[in-house]
């Protein structure tokens, strides 16, 4: 009896379905989220302590840089959010058909990116 031999597998090739690509992006958010805690955190307290490390703060915030930073961070926020709400309910088995599971996959992805959109705008208007 010959075995086979395993088959080769061009990861470059491979195309995700859009709830892999979902699935995978959840995982980076909550990564790239736990990683920069300690930046938010650090952020957030020196604006509690005096006014001149608000300042500071408020001049930090006012670079382009920091402020693309922050537009991911969000974005990653509200991503992870809304994906864990999909994961949620498809633990408990809605929305696992394969048409729901792809709709709910592009609903994810827009949503973030306009509640990300809305939620940034609200916070340079104010």
């Amino acid at each position: 009896m010959q075995k086979e031999r395993p088959v080769y597998l061009d990861i470059h090739k491979i195309r995700l379905p859009i709830p892999g690509i979902v699935s995978i992006f959840h995982r980076f958010s909550g990564v790239a989220l736990f990683i920069c805690i300690p930046l938010l955190l650090w952020l957030f307290s020196g604006t509690l302590s005096h006014e001149s490390a608000f300042n500071t703060y408020h001049a930090l915030v006012q670079n382009p840089l920091a402020k693309c930073v922050l537009f991911v961070l969000l974005l990653a926020y509200v991503y992870h959010s809304l994906a864990g709400v999909r994961f949620l309910l498809l633990d408990i088995h809605k929305g696992t058909e394969l048409k729901t599971a792809r709709t709910s996959a592009k609903a994810v992805v827009v949503c973030a990116i306009v509640l990300t959109v809305i939620i940034y705008g609200a916070c340079l208007l104010s």
